[in-house]
């Protein structure tokens, strides 16, 4: 599904459960804490902020529909035994792919600012 297909459908089904609670948008704006043209934005698939479209999922009783939209991760029972007390934190670094140019570091020869020139600049080899 493409993003605005996404959107289009997010929208589709926030207006469907309104309708069902018998709430205008003015109303369900109202109760969401945000601005009636916000929630005919989301209802019409166009894009919105995140916490938006939280306050009115709230405002629907919805959000309580966290873990079907977005599960939590499930690990296996070894990684858990590896884990206990560690949760992640930060996504490990991938090593370098092959081919791919190493990160300058201070004192590279022919690189600006190795100390060849007094200036710091290039010179483009003329004395």
């Amino acid at each position: 599904m493409t993003d605005p297909a996404v959107l289009a459908e997010i929208g589709q089904r926030l207006a469907e459960h309104r309708l069902e609670r018998n709430l205008t948008q003015a109303e369900l704006a109202k109760e969401a804490g945000v601005s009636k043209r916000t929630l005919i934005r989301l209802e019409g698939g166009e894009s919105t902020q995140l916490t938006n479209l939280i306050r009115i999922l709230r405002a629907l009783d919805l959000l309580g529909n966290l873990n079907a939209f977005i599960p939590p991760p499930v690990s296996s029972p070894i990684q858990r035994l590896h884990t206990e007390g560690k949760r992640r934190k930060r996504a490990s670094r991938k090593p370098d792919a092959p081919g791919t140019p190493e990160e300058w570091k201070w004192g590279d020869v022919g690189e600006a600012g190795d100390g060849n020139s007094e200036s710091g600049g290039d010179s483009g080899g003329k004395s």
